[in-house]
């Protein structure tokens, strides 16, 4: 198995660990399907053990895993203190939930460009060619670049109004998107 099969697998172990059965939402709200924020802390923990991986990694892992379950607070207190581009980006999702939308941005810039937006292009555009995703989401990989601040702005838009349950259902797609690839990252 190649480096790159196995580090694909950790990453699946990794997001199966923490799936829900439902997509997180664009704001603060709590869903029924999250799990505790001790209860993740102590899955997180004791799966990282078992794949021997270093502090700075967990402490990334607990952050995205507490966003995935909604305990945006937890979260940013992980993320503050994660002084790379992968702890803005997660540091600019949490504030994208809360919604802080300005702070979002500002998190956004610091991240600059992150090894994970070429995945996210890539994986966004792949689902609006195959009808997965409508094709207004277009404007987020527009030139072969994945527009975080676009992406801002669009559940800016929507998540007050709702105006369009396929476009609200397909930003939180594109979350998930943006998420799945920020972890596989990581577990490169």
């Amino acid at each position: 198995m190649s480096a790159s099969s196995s580090e694909n697998n950790l990453a699946a172990a990794f997001l199966k660990l923490i799936a829900t059965s439902d997509l997180p939402g664009l704001g603060p709200e709590q869903r029924p399907s999250a799990k505790p924020a001790p209860d993740i802390n102590a899955i997180v923990r004791a799966w990282a053990n078992e794949q021997h991986l270093d502090a700075d990694k967990l402490d990334v892992l607990r952050s995205a895993a507490l966003l995935w379950h909604d305990h945006l607070d937890a979260s940013h207190s992980i993320s503050q203190s994660i002084p790379t581009a992968t702890g803005s980006f997660l540091h600019g999702i949490m504030h994208r939930r809360e919604p802080d939308y300005g702070n979002a941005k500002y998190w956004f810039h610091r991240v600059h460009s992150h090894p994970a937006y070429s995945d996210i292009t890539e994986s966004v555009r792949d689902r609006i060619d195959s009808g997965e995703l409508p094709s207004v989401f277009k404007f987020l990989v527009q030139n072969g670049n994945w527009d975080p601040f676009g992406f801002v702005d669009a559940v800016d838009e929507e998540f007050c109004s709702r105006k369009t349950p396929e476009v609200f259902q397909g930003l939180q797609v594109v979350q998930q998107v943006e998420f799945e690839c920020l972890v596989t990252t990581v577990l490169s």
